[in-house]
């Protein structure tokens, strides 16, 4: 039976070790990041040979690839996308940011898919504040919940779209952290209400998307102990209360914003109601101590993930990519020169 983890794998193919351990443990999924990625044929090859290590044709395989500074395949390979913040700056309107958005998102999609990743971590749905760390930053589409609820949505349905499934994040916000939880612990001080209207607003608004990922962050007003991820009270706001019905995975395990062991923080996500646990660094020994910790992902949780690899659809919307990829260029360009003058020069695309 499948385990309630992701992991990731060492480098650009399989060792015999890392085939072992995944068919001994069976993962649920696997991720891919930029040491993962050389050209098309190896990464189908890899993304091959990783379900082919655990029996499953259809086991998602997830990456990063949002655009800008968060882009795991990139050139030469594959066409740069800019950060989510620059589609808003394009067009300066948000339904014009949209249809790009959208466009973006779909031809990201058949990159994915080309080379066999079905899920696509965006998108980011945090909110950022003033002084916010700038671990979001130029991530975000924009700095009110409104604009990025829309922006986010139009990217959800340009993945759906293309046969990728979405992952929102990082729930239930991580715009207000002052800090970058890779390397400490955010506390958030904001009230309910406060957080409520901002914060979880967009997350809300896309409670029906079929993955979320979770913010290593303390929010004072649900759990002054406790990051979300390992906060039984958390998760349990993001069910009721952002009513999200979906797979809830938690962001990644070796981040140092959590503390005990591997094995510890596996267990105590996985107790607060997190679904599956994710593990990315594709250090062998830190999977095993991960293993440890993880069981089998069955009742509600094993529900929760097969509903949402049902929505990967069997016959993608149509596409020409070359004549997508030249409108968007164009859309982006022309946008862009309208937006902030002459002299600008041409859009990161």
């Amino acid at each position: 039976m499948t385990s309630a983890a992701i992991y990731g794998c060492s480098g650009h193919r399989l060792t015999e070790a890392e085939r072992a351990f995944f068919a001994d443990v069976r993962p649920w999924g696997f991720i891919l990041f930029r040491r993962n990625i050389d050209s098309p044929e190896q990464v189908r090859a890899l993304t091959d040979a990783l379900r082919d290590s655990i029996g499953d044709a259809g086991a998602p395989i997830l990456i990063d690839q949002e655009g800008g500074r968060v882009q795991r395949m990139g050139p030469p390979h594959w066409s740069k996308y800019p950060p989510g913040e620059a589609y808003l700056k394009a067009t300066n309107d948000p339904l014009a940011a949209r249809e790009l958005v959208r466009l973006g998102a779909r031809l990201m999609a058949h990159d994915l898919k080309a080379v066999g990743i079905n899920v696509d971590c965006l998108p980011v749905l945090d909110v950022p504040v003033p002084g916010a760390h700038d671990i979001i930053g130029d991530r975000a589409y924009a700095h009110d919940p409104e604009t990025v609820t829309q922006l986010g949505r139009a990217a959800a349905e340009g993945l759906l779209a293309g046969g990728v499934l979405p992952v929102i994040k990082h729930m239930p916000g991580h715009g207000r952290a002052f800090a970058d939880s890779h390397h400490a612990l955010p506390v958030v001080h904001a009230d309910l209400a406060t957080l409520d209207s901002w914060d979880f607003a967009p997350f809300k608004a896309l409670s029906d998307m079929p993955l979320a990922m979770t913010a290593h962050v303390v929010f004072d007003a649900i759990d002054p102990k406790h990051p979300a991820t390992t906060s039984k009270t958390a998760v349990k706001l993001m069910r009721k209360d952002l009513g999200f019905g979906g797979l809830i995975m938690t962001d990644d395990l070796s981040m140092k914003a959590l503390s005990g062991s591997l094995r510890e923080r596996a267990e105590a996500s996985l107790k607060a109601g997190c679904d599956v646990v994710l593990h990315c660094n594709g250090d062998l020994k830190e999977m095993g101590e991960v293993a440890e910790g993880v069981g089998k992902l069955k009742g509600k949780a094993g529900k929760r993930a097969a509903a949402a690899l049902a929505r990967i659809v069997s016959m993608p919307e149509p596409l020409d990519p070359f004549e997508a990829r030249l409108r968007f260029d164009a859309l982006m360009a022309g946008r862009l020169e309208a937006a902030r003058g002459p002299d600008v020069g041409e859009a990161q695309a």
